[in-house]
């Protein structure tokens, strides 16, 4: 027995004393990742071996490991904390201008600075891949990084490109008798409106009319904010959906001027046959995209011409009472940001109170061939080093990653009662080593000792 083999083991229990009380310390630390020391016994050797009869030299400390076990999951009412359940971590830059991502945390506590950026504590830029376009259907450039940056500025308001109307004509109708008049209500049979608007987000009234004229036959009247609108011809198409005939004319009538109505006719059975003369695109429904385009606004709106396609497509009509099933228009008023959303896959959304959302970018996350090998850098992050390998980036929810939970944090895998367990046995092993001390230096004294 040696002092030196007793101080070896005196430093191991040390080391592992100071990692439990390490994890100990944070068992509350969001996304922390406990510690284990690991051991390997000590042998003096030589040219020819160890001898069977070596007793040992000791102990070392050969890594201490950190565990990337999964922590619990934990929710919050900040939509902006994310926790990720499964493999991977997320990827923080230091510098918004060189959005490379250079440190990896499974802490998900992030807020937004005074710039918008979503960031974490000490500042650093989450990173996000950029959206492809202003939808998500339209997908997200894996590899192109970008800071996350919520706009808190009003949404954009959209101009009305389509409107989609899908009614029931009811053919036990009578035709009326009067001439047509829009403040006349025996001149028509049925009228319905949609709200519209144009590019600085003005809304705008369409109505439209319908007025029986024979056995199955209808005029439709067209409105837009009280003013007659004469349709202009759909535009003719080739093989190759290149445009031979350009949309005709339309013409915003003067007040009090009826429009030119659109002739609607159905066969006996119901169906409709024909609008404008146009053959029907599918039995039983009216024909796509009578172009309402170019019309000019009333002076004091100093905005674009409206430009929309009114669609009539699954128009029926059956022996039942007048019906608008389906009405659909793609514009939107200016709206202010309402909250902000993240889904399974880590797609931000941005909400406005207009009712647009507009993807801000897919949350990056990144995993490695060895967690084991990562840097340890300190506030629950890491980073790369030559034993953990290159990163490998990907999306929640694909490619062996995780999936996100928003409003929710993962909280530290530390296991208390464990640790207290190990923090005994530390401790014994401690007091066992010291007592090997005491055991050579009595040695030691009674051979000094001897006379």
């Amino acid at each position: 027995m040696s002092f030196a083999t007793g101080l070896s083991g005196l430093r191991a229990a040390s080391s592992d004393l100071q990692t439990t009380g390490n994890n100990i310390a944070n068992a509350n630390t969001t996304g922390f990742k406990k510690s284990r020391a690991e051991f390997a016994d000590v042998y003096a050797t030589s040219l020819s071996g160890v001898a069977k009869t070596q007793p040992g030299s000791g102990v070392k400390v050969t890594e201490v490991a950190q565990q990337f076990t999964q922590g619990n999951i934990d929710f919050t009412e900040n939509s902006l904390d994310i926790a990720i359940s499964g493999n991977g971590f997320f990827t923080l830059a230091n510098n918004v201008n060189d959005p490379q991502p250079t440190n990896f945390t499974r802490n998900g506590a992030f807020q937004l600075n005074k710039e918008g950026y979503v960031v974490d504590d000490r500042g650093r830029y989450l990173m996000a891949f950029k959206p492809n376009g202003e939808t998500i259907e339209e997908g997200f450039s894996q590899g192109v990084f970008q800071a996350l940056q919520v706009d808190t500025s009003q949404g954009l308001p959209r101009a009305t490109e389509s409107i989609n109307l899908k009614i029931n004509l009811n053919a036990g109708d009578l035709a009326p008798t009067a001439a047509f008049d829009p403040s006349n209500p025996d001149s028509f049979n049925n009228v319905t409106s949609a709200t519209i608007y144009d590019s600085q987000g003005n809304s705008h009234t369409l109505s439209t009319y319908y007025r029986k004229t024979g056995a199955n036959q209808w005029d439709t009247y067209v409105y837009l904010n009280d003013r007659g609108v004469t349709l202009g011809a759909n535009p003719v198409y080739d093989a190759n959906d290149a445009i031979v005939t350009p949309a005709g004319d339309v013409t915003y009538e003067p007040v009090g001027t009826a429009p030119t109505p659109v002739p609607v006719t159905f066969s006996a059975s119901g169906l409709l046959l024909n609008v404008n003369g146009q053959a029907a695109l599918s039995t039983g429904s009216f024909p796509s995209n009578i172009f309402l385009n170019g019309i000019d606004l009333a002076p004091d709106f100093v905005v674009e011409d409206l430009n929309f396609e009114l669609d009539f497509a699954g128009g029926t009509q059956f022996n039942s009472a007048f019906s608008v099933n389906d009405l659909v228009q793609d514009g939107l008023p200016s709206g202010n940001l309402t909250g902000i959303d993240i889904n399974s896959e880590g797609v931000m959304l941005s909400r406005f109170s207009n009712g647009a959302s507009k993807p801000i970018g897919q949350v990056a996350l990144a995993r490695f061939p060895n967690d084991q090998g990562l840097a340890k850098l300190g506030d629950t992050s890491w980073g790369e080093s030559a034993d953990s390998g290159q990163p490998i980036f990907g999306s929640a929810g694909s490619n062996n990653f995780g999936v996100m939970q928003s409003a929710a944090l993962e909280s530290s895998n530390v296991d208390l009662s464990d640790q207290l367990v190990r923090l005994i046995i530390a401790q014994q092993a401690y007091q066992a080593n010291a007592q090997t001390i005491s055991t050579q230096n009595t040695i030691t004294q009674t051979i000094l000792n001897i006379r």
